[in-house]
C-alpha cells in the first residue's frame, strides 16, 4: 500500500491518529527534520526541544521523536510533562537549541494529533524550512532510507535524550512581562478554561501564586475533549460561562488545546472575541505601557486594528493567514504586536510566537491598570473608535 505524502499546512502537520498520524509516520517527518539540519549547518547548537499536549497518545508520539533525534547525533529535550506550545518555544530560545518539535493538533477534533516545528529563534518554522523539511522526506522515500532510531533508555542514559520542566523557566519569563502584583492587588476572581488541552495548571498555577483567586474549568487530561473542539469560541465555552455566573468571577480566559490562542468572557458571560481583544491589547501596549513598533494582522482582522494604528502613527501590515507570516516580519523588523482573526496573538519583547497564556494576563493587567471590567473597557472601545 502507498503512503500518502505528508504536508504541513498553515501551522504544522495534521492528521488522523492511527490513519495517516502514527508511530511510522512521526518517525519519518522527524528523520527529515534532522536531515534537514543537518544539511543546513544548523546541528552546531546540538539539540532540540520536544514538546506534547495532552492529545491520545502525545507523550508517546514525543519519546519517538525524540529517539529520532538522538539517534541522529542531536540530543532532545524532552518535555516531562504535558506543555503549551509557548512554554515549549520559549525553551528553544531559554535553551539555545536548533528548534523544536511540538506534538499537537492545536483546536482540531479529538481523533487528530499534529507535529509543529519551531526554529531556532522560539517561533513558527517559516514556510521555507517546512517546504525544505517536505523535500528531505520525498528523497529519503525515494533512496528507500529509513528513519534512524535508538532505544529510549539508553539514549537517556548515554546523555542523547535530557527530560526536562518547561515550566519554570517559560513562568519566569511571564512574570518579568505582566505585572502580576498589580493584578492580585485588584482583588478580582478569574475563571480559567484549560479546554483539557494542555494550559492546564499553568496560567491557574501562576495567577493562584500571585494570590488571585482562581476557578478551574476543565482542567482534567480527557484526550476525548468530551462534547468540543478545544477551540476558544462562543460553541465551546458553555462550561466557562456557567462557572463565570455561579462563582461570581470578573472574567474568564480560555486557552485552546495547546495554549497558544486566547478567547475571553466577561462577568456577565458575554464572549470577548479575538477581535476585540487584539485591540485592547494594542491599546494597552501603546497607551499604557508606552511601547512602540509596527503592527502586524493577517486579511481578516477587524478594521479597529487599523484604525488604532491609524491613530498612534503606527506602521501597520496585512499578511495572509497563518501567524508563521507574522513570525517572519517580525524576525525583520520592530513589530509591537502581531496576530490573527482565530484569536493566535504575539507581542514584542518575548519570543515571536503566538501566546495564549501571554494574552490572558496581558488582559487582566489592562484590567488592573484601568480599573474597570472587560465590559466596560470593550463599551469604552467600540464608542472611541
Amino acid at each position: 500500500m502507498s503512503r500518502s505524502r505528508i504536508q504541513f499546512g498553515t501551522d504544522g502537520w495534521r492528521a488522523v491518529i492511527a490513519e495517516e498520524f502514527t508511530f511510522d509516520s512521526v518517525r519519518e517527518v522527524t528523520q527529515g527534520y534532522c536531515d534537514y539540519l543537518k544539511h543546513n549547518g544548523l546541528v552546531g547548537k546540538g539539540s532540540i526541544v520536544v514538546g506534547y499536549d495532552t492529545r491520545f497518545l502525545s507523550e508517546r508520539f514525543a519519546r519517538e521523536v525524540a529517539r529520532v533525534a538522538a539517534a541522529n547525533g542531536i540530543a532532545a529535550h524532552l518535555a516531562s510533562r504535558f506543555a503549551p506550545t509557548p512554554a515549549v518555544s520559549w525553551a528553544v530560545k531559554e535553551r539555545k537549541a536548533s528548534g523544536a518539535v511540538m506534538i499537537t493538533a492545536s483546536h482540531n477534533p479529538p481523533e487528530y494529533n499534529g507535529f509543529k516545528i519551531k526554529a531556532d529563534y522560539g517561533g513558527s518554522a517559516l514556510p521555507a524550512i517546512t517546504q525544505a523539511v517536505e523535500t528531505e522526506m520525498a528523497h529519503n522515500r525515494r533512496a528507500g532510507k529509513q528513519p534512524r532510531v535508538i532505544d529510549f533508555h539508553a539514549a537517556s542514559a548515554g546523555g542523547g535524550i535530557h527530560q526536562f520542566d518547561p515550566w519554570p523557566a517559560y513562568a519566569g519569563q511571564l512574570r518579568r512581562l505582566v505585572d502580576l502584583e498589580r493584578i492580585a492587588r485588584m482583588g478580582c476572581k478569574v475563571a480559567v478554561d484549560a479546554m483539557y488541552g494542555a494550559g492546564q495548571g499553568y496560567l491557574s498555577g501562576l495567577l493562584r501564586e500571585a494570590g488571585v483567586d482562581v476557578v478551574e474549568v476543565r482542567h482534567e487530561v480527557n484526550p476525548a475533549f468530551p462534547g468540543i473542539n478545544p477551540e476558544p469560541i462562543p460553541r465551546n465555552l458553555g462550561a466557562l460561562v456557567e462557572a463565570v455566573r455561579t462563582s461570581g468571577a470578573d472574567a474568564g480566559l480560555a486557552l485552546d488545546g495547546d495554549g497558544d490562542r486566547i478567547g475571553a468572557v466577561d462577568r456577565s458571560g458575554r464572549f470577548v472575541d479575538s477581535q476585540q481583544i487584539f485591540a485592547l491589547l494594542l491599546r494597552h501596549l501603546v497607551e499604557d505601557r508606552g511601547w512602540t513598533g509596527s503592527v502586524v494582522k493577517t486579511f481578516a482582522v477587524t478594521q479597529m486594528v487599523d484604525k488604532l494604528a491609524a491613530r498612534y502613527g503606527l506602521k501597520l501590515h496585512k499578511m495572509p493567514v497563518g501567524f508563521k507570516y507574522v513570525c517572519e516580519l517580525a524576525l525583520k523588523e520592530d513589530v509591537l504586536i502581531g496576530g490573527e482573526e482565530s484569536g493566535g496573538i504575539g507581542v514584542k519583547n518575548h519570543i515571536p510566537e503566538r501566546d495564549g497564556l501571554l494574552c490572558g494576563l496581558l488582559l487582566l493587567e489592562i484590567m488592573a491598570v484601568r480599573g474597570k471590567g472587560l465590559n466596560t473597557l470593550i463599551e469604552e472601545l467600540m464608542t472611541d473608535i
